[in-house]
């Protein structure tokens, strides 16, 4: 466990004192069905608690988890077998209630045993059920600490005719990679070239490995060595699903060379021998080794395939394209809070005479490396006819990837929150208010060439990054730019105009591309101090389909999760997705990317995702619907305490929406947490709603938009509203915000319902107290206090009144004198003026 306070330790320390002084198995004499199987878990407290501790026999060593409630720990027992008995010995920090639970595939389980109020120590259980796979299902912890086991055991028997393990060597002839090589003449690949006059020779010291990667994900039965006279003493044989993250098979002590077969359980596509210690002067030599597969286990899943019923795949000669276009749009136009989900993929080349409409849940990209490898002679629309020219609820929509020639020289993009447009080079003007220059509240551009002039006009609001623009012609209270070419100077003070040089840190949103005939998806390197588009120089990395898999409506959150642990990525199709499980993202450098605004719903209130504090995990294209059971948290980027540094290879989250309410009831306490470092949060819009259905003050009631507890965490393009509490809170130290979009909840009853430590009214931008550096450039801050106009906001913005924090460019306003507030900043500006919606501002705090 970390360190604890005194008092803890005692306590902890008593209750150790009440176990025996060494650690017996439990009960039954035979040994458990599970020791030395392969054991994984939803985390480990350190590389000492290892899942693998769990089952080892050992009573002295232990699996520990994280600090939180929702854990598990797992084990493989090779093949089916009859469960009659499991037995949990408990460190201190044990689990007061939990399921123990089977699985015939590892991915749908079945509860055998719910404990509640255990008291730790020794629990025996008698339980019956059929399966493979038996787990603990943490509910709810006894300590503040983790979950912590000497020995998770299971008793039964194996019965029934199993399917044999495969005599085919599944290794020979794959890709071989090793720590060393003696020499040019003893490469990896020689150890699976079947042929065993040649060999693969490490260099004399410890530890070293040897690693084949299989082509897929694989179900491990046996493998085979065949040592030269330089052995290994001891050594391991590990699976991983990506080559990273390994999991321990078997562990090898005093061995004695030669040739020795080891039957092994678990699934992977790489498999490797880690040597640990040499037995003799010379390095790791081994003529041959060959891999086994079969056995009992579930097939693995497969990565690629079709992309499913809505996305609509077209080229320049697809007949009736228009009409294509034409049909989704007349069926999304107002569908505002419909089920429909739709994607529109251009393949490269030139389009001629289009108009394509773009309307809810609708997405618009081209199939093209670069932009302009898909030209559209014509327009990609955004209007407002459906709401009588008013563009400020054109939400959920997108458009990607393409070259526009607008046919009369402008084309026109009138959108709200939640509509990126993004990588696009328009060979003209760009429109951004609604024909008749209606109201309008966007929006966001990014990585995109306007070769003309872009007019916001009405747009009260708008966020450009890392792009060029001709020119820009106006705005109305908040234009914010980083790392934009052509973009205006700052001028704040007496207009809308907040411009940063470059953009300290990005990350461009992977995408779709056709390469040849074949899908891969693009994902663009890290930026620092960017200013500009990112192609056609495009650095980053392509990954083919079959690494992805591609989900589809009806996929459940355990074969999700399941495609994830064996180290494929995602690609949602568009289409709603009810969760009743959380999806889990545990390995570095994961993708998971939707198409057509995807949209998950959790179920009688678990959390939608959780990613893990890992390297390098890309969230971009999809929407979190609240379930009407309460969350906990939506979206949880890092675990709880987390610290890890991630600068090199930031987590990221790109076009990742949430909505409570609008749909139907929604409940969540919070939308997003991010406990990990140097989180990228590129363009969200976390809404809690104010209109549609399921709406009101408790029955979509939800405390937080964003709270921020990592470190060196940054925002680019943040839009938060309505929430009950604070919108954004933050807490991590170094944070830094560019631009930032609020409105207080319409909806508070009165000014007491929002009345806390003497202040009326939450912060929309929070800064806590302890923190000691933050900055933050262009946020506006708007009340709308329909419920009660009398109310008077203290402040929008709250921080600490230190050196380290500098505020740059903050406004706020009245719309329509429902509501005011008293200052801008803490006790700082001037109040809102009545009805006049004229914003007060601060240009720089302190």
């Amino acid at each position: 466990m970390r360190l604890r306070s005194l008092g803890v330790a005692l306590a902890a320390a008593a209750a150790l004192i009440a176990l025996p002084t060494t650690h017996p198995p439990a009960a039954a004499a035979e040994t458990p069905l599970s020791q030395g199987k392969s054991a994984t878990a939803s985390s480990e407290e350190n590389a000492g608690t290892a899942a693998a501790k769990g089952v080892d026999g050992e009573t002295g060593t232990r699996w520990s988890s994280a600090a939180t409630d929702d854990q598990w720990f797992q084990v493989d027992l090779g093949s089916t077998a009859s469960v009659t008995q499991v037995v949990l010995n408990w460190e201190a920090a044990y689990g007061k209630d939990y399921k123990v639970q089977i699985s015939k595939d590892g991915s749908a389980w079945t509860d055998l045993k719910s404990v509640t109020g255990s008291d730790g120590g020794v629990d025996t259980l008698d339980v019956s059920g059929q399966g493979r796979y038996v787990r603990m299902l943490g509910v709810h912890r006894a300590t503040p600490w983790g979950y912590s086991l000497w020995e998770f055991q299971v008793f039964g028997s194996t019965g029934g005719t199993q399917p044999a393990c495969g005599s085919a060597n599944a290794a020979q002839g794959r890709p071989a990679t090793a720590s060393s090589t003696e020499n040019a003449g003893t490469p990896a690949s020689a150890a699976f070239d079947g042929n065993t006059g040649t060999r693969w020779s490490s260099q004399a010291s410890d530890p070293q490995w040897l690693q084949v990667d299989l082509g897929a994900a694989k179900d491990l039965c046996k493998v085979d060595l065949d040592w030269e006279a330089a052995y290994g003493k001891n050594f391991q044989i590990q699976a991983s699903a990506d080559g990273q993250s390994w999991n321990t098979l078997k562990s090898v002590t005093g061995a004695t060379g030669g040739t020795a077969s080891y039957d092994v359980s678990g699934l992977g596509r790489y498999v490797r021998i880690l040597g640990t210690a040499r037995g003799t002067g010379y390095g790791y030599s081994l003529w041959e080794v060959a891999v086994h597969t079969g056995g009992t286990g579930t097939p693995p899943i497969e990565g690629g395939g079709d992309l499913g019923p809505n996305v609509i795949v077209v080229d320049p000669s697809t007949p009736n394209l228009q009409q294509k276009f034409d049909d989704v749009f007349k069926q999304q136009e107002s569908s505002q809070f419909g089920t429909g989900r739709y994607q529109f993929l251009l393949k490269p080349g030139t389009y001629n005479g289009i108009n394509a409409q773009i309307g809810f849940y609708t997405s618009i990209s081209g199939l093209g490396l670069n932009p302009d490898d898909t030209q559209i002679n014509g327009d990609v629309t955004v209007d407002a006819g459906w709401f009588n020219g008013n563009a400020t609820q054109n939400f959920w929509r997108s458009a990607e990837n393409l070259a526009i020639r607008p046919s009369h020289g402008d084309d026109r993009w009138a959108v709200a929150q939640a509509a990126p447009f993004r990588r696009i080079h328009v060979q003209g003007g760009l429109n951004l208010a609604p024909n008749g220059y209606g109201w309008a509240s966007g929006g966001y551009i990014a990585d995109s060439k306007i070769d003309g002039t872009v007019g916001p006009y009405s747009q009260q609001q708008w966020y450009t990054r890392d792009s060029s623009v001709g020119g820009w012609t106006n705005g109305v209270w908040n234009m914010t730019f980083s790392g934009v070419q052509g973009a205006p100077a700052t001028n704040f003070d007496s207009g809308p105009y907040t411009t940063l040089d470059t953009t300290p840190v990005s990350r461009e949103k992977p995408f779709l591309y056709l390469d040849g005939s074949t899908y891969k998806v693009f994902v663009p390197a890290e930026r620092t101090n960017a200013r500009g588009v990112s192609w056609p120089a495009n650095a980053g990395t392509s990954l083919p389909l079959d690494q992805f898999y591609v989900v589809k409506p009806g996929a459940t959150a355990t074969t999700i999760n399941a495609a994830l642990a064996q180290g494929l990525n995602l690609l949602f199709t568009p289409g709603v997705y009810h969760l009743d499980r959380t999806i889990d993202v545990t390995r570095a450098n994961t993708v998971v990317l939707g198409l057509g605004l995807a949209t998950l719903i959790p179920d009688n209130g678990v959390d939608a995702m959780h990613v893990a504090d890992v390297d390098g995990v890309k969230l971009a294209g999809f929407l979190i619907d609240a379930g009407p059971v309460n969350s906990d948290t939506l979206l949880r980027i890092g675990d709880p305490g987390a610290g890890a540094d991630h600068s090199a290879n930031p987590t990221s989250m790109q076009d990742v929406f949430v909505r409570i309410g609008g749909a139907g009831p929604g409940l969540a306490t919070n939308s997003v947490v991010v406990n990990s470092n140097n989180v990228i949060i590129d363009h969200t819009w976390l809404w809690r709603a104010d209109h549609g259905s399921g709406v009101g003050w408790d029955t979509n009631r939800a405390d937080y938009g964003l709270r921020v507890n990592g470190n060196d965490v940054l925002a680019t393009g943040l839009f938060v509203e309505h929430f009950n509490k604070y919108d954004v809170y933050w807490s991590g130290e170094r944070g830094r915000t560019i631009f930032f979009q609020n409105e207080k909840a319409y909806d508070a009853p009165n000014a007491a319902a929002i009345t806390h430590d003497g202040i009326v009214g939450y912060a929309a931008y929070k800064v806590a107290d302890t923190v000691g550096s933050h900055e933050a450039w262009g946020l506006g801050s708007y009340c709308n206090y329909t419920s009660d106009p009398s109310i008077v906001q203290a402040h929008g913005f709250q921080v600490p009144t230190t050196a380290g924090i500098r505020m740059h460019d903050l406004l706020v306003i009245s719309l329509g004198g429902k509501g005011q507030y008293a200052h801008v900043v803490n006790s700082t500006g001037a109040a809102t003026s009545g009805t006049d919606t004229v914003p007060s501002k601060v240009t720089s705090f302190p």
